[in-house]
């Protein structure tokens, strides 16, 4: 059976001690506002990969001082021969963040990485080591993880343990994760304490950024900053390659394009309009995530990922081109969620993709409802934020493009969808026999989270395209604290030989909660 070198995968906490990854990067975290200190350049919030490709991968850092970005390779973790890539000056232009695209490496390898900052005077900093596995070539075992929502409904890093499933997550030693989006929750401060529903109180560790709403691209950056002082997330970020998308509350619940901020005011927020924060938002996303909006199909945000002839991914954006929640129901099938343009992206890229598994992040699910519980009048009666609209027969609004994209795609095989946002882990199967609408083939869509935020009972389902849950793991409670149980994250494991592919979804621990195999067609 063929698989990925991984002799030398293990990156373990003594590792990273020694690279000073877990430096107290909650320290001074100067913004653009305040100007980078000049001095001996310190990388502040750990180091990142992302997008992987079959010869490299994405590498992120932040200097807390101007300062040139230096990546050395190695196939072992001594770097007696290293590898030197010379990347971007960091600036106060950029929150001291960047980003090198590493290429010309083997596919299907195990990468050692180390980070270094080169400052004024030939001052360098400690490094920060990392390590990766690039994409392959030729039909290897892969496996992946997905999950997303990270310190939400103010529930932040718990002052016992930190994030923990980070740790989990990390310990399966994935090939890459699948960040389903809400990364932050921009419009969530976190108290110092929060009262958990069997009446325990939870203890948060806070930051100044996280004490109101985000509204300044700094407020947003802080967001990011907070979450990265969790030792267990920086440990993830440096040892497994990340697939970023972005959701509402990386800038405001359940926001779309030109929407008002009418009904946000008691909230705390002065802006008027949702699109100066989400320009704002999407800022601080691109400085503070291992992403290249250059490489995204639309320059922004949604882009396939090649990982090798057994795996194509594709990332969507299903808020930059959402209309608005209260149209939900529009006839309209070149608007919905994704667009005109991204629409025909997806069905031409599913259609003409020669990987044996198409899989499809959606980061928002496709028949949970999601009702907008809006009370400003100027929303209408009732509004939507997901793509079902609760009643079982033909598609309407958004429901028509999407019923475009299952017919026009339904010769193609091995199609899987993965999403979050629900905070509740579940296994959907879809049928026609079941459906209001039947031009499509049988398909599986996967629920996980959250990683670290509220869990939520169930929704219930849309069943216009025949929609069933076959599992689902969720609390009775609506306010069940991270610390309480119900986060989760998914693993996703495709066989070279058999080539099927297996779902696993699993608790905060990493224990298997369902599985399910599936067979290739």
């Amino acid at each position: 059976m063929a698989t990925v070198n991984r002799l030398s995968r293990s990156i373990t906490r003594r590792t990273l001690l020694t690279g000073a990854l877990l430096a107290p990067a909650a320290a001074a975290m100067p913004s653009c506002a305040a100007g980078l200190i000049t001095s001996r350049p310190r990388l502040t919030h750990g180091v990142a990969t992302g997008d992987p490709r079959s010869d490299g991968v994405l590498v992120w850092a932040r200097s807390d001082s101007p300062a040139r970005m230096v990546v050395e390779t190695s196939a072992t973790e001594s770097f007696s021969h290293p590898l030197r890539f010379d990347g971007p000056t960091l600036t106060p232009e950029t929150d001291g963040t960047g980003r090198l695209r590493l290429t010309g490496l083997e596919p299907g390898q195990t990468v050692h990485y180390r980070v270094t900052l080169e400052g004024e005077h030939g001052a360098t900093s400690e490094p920060m080591l990392g390590v990766f596995v690039t994409a392959p070539d030729r039909p290897n075992d892969i496996t992946f993880l997905w999950s997303g929502d990270v310190a939400g409904q103010g529930w932040g890093i718990n002052r016992r343990g930190g994030m923990a499933i980070f740790a989990a997550m990390a310990d399966r030693r994935p090939d890459f994760f699948i960040h389903s989006g809400d990364a932050i929750y921009a419009d969530g401060p976190i108290p110092e304490t929060k009262r958990q529903n069997d009446g325990t109180i939870y203890r948060n560790i806070t930051a100044p950024a996280k004490d109101h709403v985000a509204q300044t691209v700094d407020d947003f950056r802080g967001n990011y900053a907070y979450n990265l002082t969790d030792e267990h997330y920086r440990r993830f970020n440096a040892s497994v390659p990340q697939l970023v998308q972005w959701d509402d509350h990386e800038v405001i619940n359940n926001w779309f394009p030109g929407q008002s901020m009418a009904r946000n005011r008691r909230k705390g927020y002065t802006e008027t309009e949702v699109d100066t924060l989400a320009r704002h938002g999407y800022q601080a996303w691109r400085e503070w995530q291992p992403v290249d909006p250059s490489e995204a199909a639309d320059g922004r945000l949604y882009r396939r990922i090649a990982y090798g002839p057994l795996l194509d991914v594709f990332l969507l954006d299903m808020r930059s081109y959402k209309n608005p929640n209260s149209q939900a129901w529009a006839p309209a099938d070149d608007h919905g969620v994704l667009g005109r343009e991204q629409t025909e992206w997806l069905i031409e890229g599913l259609k003409n993709s020669t990987a044996v598994w198409k899989v499809v992040a959606n980061d928002l699910p496709i028949s949970i409802v999601v009702p907008d519980t809006a009370t400003d009048p100027a929303y209408g009666p009732a509004s939507m934020e997901a793509l079902a609209q609760g009643e079982d027969g033909r598609p309407l609004g958004r429901e028509i493009a999407f019923a475009r994209v299952l017919s026009d795609t339904k010769e193609v095989g091995n199609v899987v969808f993965l999403t979050a946002d629900v905070h509740y882990t579940a296994a959907i199967s879809y049928h026609p026999e079941r459906a209001g609408f039947t031009d499509f083939s049988p398909f599986w869509e996967f629920v996980s989270g959250p990683l670290n935020a509220t869990a939520a009972p169930p929704s219930p389902l849309d069943r216009t395209f025949g929609a069933r849950y076959e599992f689902v793991h969720a609390p009775a409670d609506p306010n069940t604290s991270p610390a309480q149980g119900f986060q989760h994250f998914g693993e996703v494991t495709i066989d070279a030989e058999s080539r099927a592919l297996t779902v696993r979804l699993c608790d905060r621990s990493g224990r298997t909660l369902y599985t399910r195999e599936i067979a290739p067609q």
